[in-house]
């Protein structure tokens, strides 16, 4: 079984400064609630084929390192990754498209393939659950990148 979320928000920003702020991994931790850190593996730009690794919360306080492989980059409108989530495989990417040149239209959206332990979960659950940290990124995401826009228009 599959489920699929997707979250979408309006940004008053340009679609080259979310798109950088999107991209920038090292400032995931920023919005992603369960990343601590975050690199493109060698360094180097975002792109297709690259792997980033995060170093994220688990269990009981407890860290552990994940990976996730790059699977599509497309500047500035659209980026993809896959990896693991928990036992099951799982796809999540960005689109974003300028509504004009201070505002920016993103959805997140996010897959996965339920297997393992996790197909215990209801789906329905599960989606809820993955849904509300979607919804509460995209608002960490909007907030960051208008605070610097602002920041930058006082300048």
């Amino acid at each position: 079984m599959t489920i699929r979320t997707e979250s979408r928000i309006t940004i008053a920003s340009s679609v080259h400064e979310v798109w950088a702020y999107v991209c920038d991994v090292g400032r995931w931790p920023e919005w992603a609630p369960t990343v601590l850190e975050c690199r493109v593996r060698g360094g180097g730009p975002l792109q297709s084929g690259s792997r980033v690794e995060q170093r994220a919360k688990g269990i009981l306080g407890l860290t552990r390192g994940r990976s996730q492989g790059v699977t599509a980059v497309e500047a500035p409108r659209h980026v993809a990754f896959a990896g693991p989530m928990g036992t099951s495989a799982a796809r999540w990417g960005m689109e974003l498209e300028p509504l004009d040149n201070s505002q920016t239209a993103a959805e997140m959206w996010i897959e996965v393939d339920l297997a393992g332990i996790m197909r215990a979960i209801p789906g329905r659950i599960l989606k809820g659950r993955i849904q509300r940290v979607s919804d509460l990124e995209m608002a960490a995401i909007k907030a960051a990148v208008e605070s610097a826009a602002r920041a930058g228009a006082k300048s």
